[in-house]
């Protein structure tokens, strides 16, 4: 009987806990999943800089690709741009098999696929992408895209 009480409560205080943590964790998903739709709906209207707004404006962003790394908010802007200097290069992304792993209320790591459709092939790779909760919201600080 001793053991019961403390068992007692222990679960009464213990279950609010573990769900305010899954809620906690389901509107950090909601909150980066909201991001990466803003930056397709940028990208497929020609917005290179709109897709941005997604990333963190630091010079310490970093952007993984092909056989090169970018290191600020400036310079992956630029890269893009350069990439991609037309709607008909950009095609229209989507993303899918996307998984976002919260580690915590201000860090989550998110995998997937993206895929462009263009007129003359239609290009696709994985990606790795780790946000942080910032001032202004959720931001790209590590992107990791291969094709």
């Amino acid at each position: 009987m001793k053991l019961i009480f403390p068992l007692l409560f222990l679960l009464i205080v213990t279950i609010p806990a573990v769900a305010q943590s899954a809620q906690q964790k389901a509107q950090v998903e909601i909150d980066v999943l909201a991001v990466m739709t803003l930056q397709t709906a940028a990208w497929n209207s020609g917005d290179v800089a709109g897709f941005m707004q997604g990333y963190w404006k630091s010079d310490k962003l970093v952007f993984a690709s092909g056989d090169s790394i970018t290191h600020g908010w400036q310079p992956t802007l630029d890269r893009y741009k350069k990439s991609y200097d037309s709607k008909v290069k950009m095609g229209e992304l989507t993303f899918s098999d996307v998984n976002v792993n919260v580690l915590s209320k201000d860090i989550a790591v998110v995998l997937g696929t993206w895929s462009l459709k263009r007129e003359k092939d239609n290009p696709k790779g994985k990606f790795t992408l780790i946000f942080q909760r910032m001032k202004e919201g959720w931001r790209i600080i590590h992107d990791h895209t291969s094709s």
